[in-house]
């Protein structure tokens, strides 16, 4: 007999979880799929879920980023429910775990501490992490994160503690330093061959200077680069289309015919 199918009329927050957890509990005891799964095999997938998640949140699309939302919070939800198979914890110790941090990390909220602005409530959550046994400030940065956005958390964590510039213009001063640095490598090169690993060295200062300006004028460089890769890609799509149109291969055209469908592109 068919499983009793649990209501979609849970309108009550706590409801509405009860419901994922009932239907993830089923789906675990009685689809082949789901029964096989472990944390390692659904890794993966996660990763993928929460980039489809970042790219609905850059496309600003609300129905997609709830449908987003929703195969996350399973993916969360999937992990409590094997853990808690061989006892290791269950989704309310996740739930007490997390909301017990909160409130221990939000002094000002739920103790006696004040801060004036959004810096100082960093800062205590930093030093709040070095009481609880963490030994470096920077610990909490994964070492699996994609390197731009690892920078952007390492110099986020690192202005929570104060170790930071004063002003944009000091940054951008470094930007560029080491930009003339980078171009130094190359101008040098005109007497020899490149030294590349030193090349690529001073690139990554670049990069780092760069980012770290970014966080000066609040731009979220992961933000401003895919949005980047986004238009670049829609552009040269355009051209794709438009050189197809016409008959023609893009390994066949001159960059000047190129240029006049990209900036077509640009116009739209």
């Amino acid at each position: 007999m068919p499983n009793h199918i649990p209501p979609a009329t849970a309108h009550e927050p706590a409801a509405a979880f009860q419901r994922l957890l009932t239907v993830l509990n089923t789906l675990r005891t009685e689809c082949p799929w789901d029964r096989k799964q472990t944390m390692e095999s659904l890794r993966h997938l996660t990763i993928e879920e929460i980039y489809e998640l970042s790219d609905a949140i850059l496309e600003g699309n609300p129905d997609e980023i709830r449908k987003e939302l929703g195969d996350v919070m399973m993916h969360l939800v999937f992990y409590a429910r094997i853990a808690s198979e061989t006892n290791d914890f269950d989704i309310t110790g996740v739930l007490n775990g997390v909301c017990d941090k909160l409130i221990s990390r939000h002094p000002h909220i739920y103790g006696d501490t004040e801060v004036q602005d959004e810096h100082d409530v960093k800062r205590n959550w930093e030093k709040i992490k070095l009481k609880e046994g963490n030994k470096s400030v920077l610990a909490g940065v994964p070492a699996g994160l994609p390197s731009l956005v690892k920078a952007s958390r390492i110099q986020e964590k690192a202005r929570g503690v104060g170790f930071d510039w004063d002003s944009k213009d000091q940054v951008w001063q470094k930007v560029e330093e080491e930009l003339s640095e980078f171009k130094a490598e190359y101008n040098h090169a005109d007497d020899g061959a490149i030294d590349q690993e030193k090349a690529e060295a001073e690139f990554g200062d670049l990069l780092f200077s760069l980012i770290n300006y970014a966080r000066f004028v609040n731009i979220n460089p992961e933000n401003a680069l895919e949005k980047t890769n986004k238009k670049f890609i829609k552009r040269f799509q355009y051209l794709e289309s438009k050189a197809k149109e016409n008959g023609k291969q893009l390994q066949d055209m001159s960059l000047a015919e190129m240029d006049v469908y990209w900036n077509e592109a640009k116009k739209l």
